[in-house]
């Protein structure tokens, strides 16, 4: 297939484009590099994509993208949109930017999509649409009307605007509710990656809360492999709209996560206590149960082995 992939140059971007590549596939990126966390880090993420003659990458906006493509080879069996911009944290500090780029960047494609003929989208949609829900594990049953900061609200809404081109334009669609994915090139704002550059720079890491919150922490592999599979799924006949929780389903305490941490890395955490952020939900807990039976969804990296393969990438880009 000819496949677009936005937001390629991210942390699941670039390992999703890579596995798309050593299937055969033709695939576009398109990323504009958005400021957040520093460019040479895109960048080398990029780097074993570009080595391939079925990869062609473009810098630019969703907005432009358009323009971009109309003079190219256009046509494009699959979109997988994984471009957003990231951050529960800052998106409530500046919302506008967040819905600018999440809300207003899937409108832009999905308009492509309907003018260009393209009838196939992945969307990396997140567990943060589910807020604090009170019923564990989060099913894609439950009511996700509560999103507690702008960044979920952005999600909950292309989910939304996702249904509307499906109605309108027998687009088919498949949501994926993404659970703290981590692994080899996780973006370093993110727990797991700031845990370790704190406790190897000898620094305090920073708790909020008692440190009884929990995340279902999802290795970058089965996370891939989940997208694959909504791939195949989109193959059957007729237009679809559906929506997979992608986790672990087996969530993670932030003090036992740290504890993990430090033994992965043979190292001991100095820690600050502080009190819980706005945005930040209690918990997040996936019922992967629809994800198994439908898309053959089966995460099997257990926590350790996944820490241990974070620490030995980490480790390599170190510069002593």
């Amino acid at each position: 297939m000819k496949i677009l992939v936005t937001g390629a140059a991210g942390f699941i971007g670039s390992h999703l484009s890579e596995k798309l590549l050593s299937l055969g596939h033709t695939v576009t990126g398109i990323d504009n590099f958005d400021p957040f966390y520093p460019k040479s880090v895109k960048q080398s993420n990029l780097e074993v994509a570009l080595r391939s003659s079925n990869y062609t990458f473009y810098e630019c906006d969703l907005y432009n993208m358009a323009s971009l493509l109309k003079s190219k080879d256009s046509h494009f069996d699959l979109v997988i949109h994984l471009a957003a911009k990231a951050g529960v944290r800052p998106s409530i500090e500046n919302p506008e930017s967040y819905i600018e780029a999440n809300v207003l960047g899937t409108y832009y494609l999905l308009e492509w999509m309907k003018k260009g003929g393209c009838k196939k989208k992945i969307f990396a949609s997140s567990s943060s649409v589910y807020g604090n829900n009170v019923k564990i594990p989060f099913s894609e049953k439950d009511n996700v009307d509560f999103p507690i900061s702008p960044y979920a609200f952005t999600k909950k809404s292309c989910e939304l605007l996702n249904h509307n081109y499906h109605h309108l334009y027998n687009l088919s669609i498949i949501n994926l509710r993404f659970f703290t994915v981590y692994g080899p090139r996780q973006r370093p704002d993110l727990a797991i990656h700031k845990f370790f550059d704190l406790i190897y720079n000898d620094k305090p890491i920073q708790i909020f809360g008692d440190g009884n919150t929990g995340r279902d922490y999802t290795y970058i592999d089965d996370t891939i492999s989940g997208i694959c599979a909504a791939m195949d799924r989109l193959g059957i006949t007729g237009p679809l709209f559906e929506t997979y929780n992608l986790g672990n389903s087996s969530p993670v305490l932030l003090k036992d996560l740290i504890a993990a941490i430090e033994k992965a890395a043979d190292k001991k955490a100095k820690k600050e206590f502080l009190p819980m952020q706005e945005g930040d939900v209690d918990r997040t807990y996936a019922d992967i149960s629809l994800a198994k039976e439908k898309l053959l969804f089966n995460p099997v990296m257990p926590l350790n082995e996944g820490l241990a393969r974070f620490k030995q990438w980490y480790e390599s880009r170190l510069v002593y």
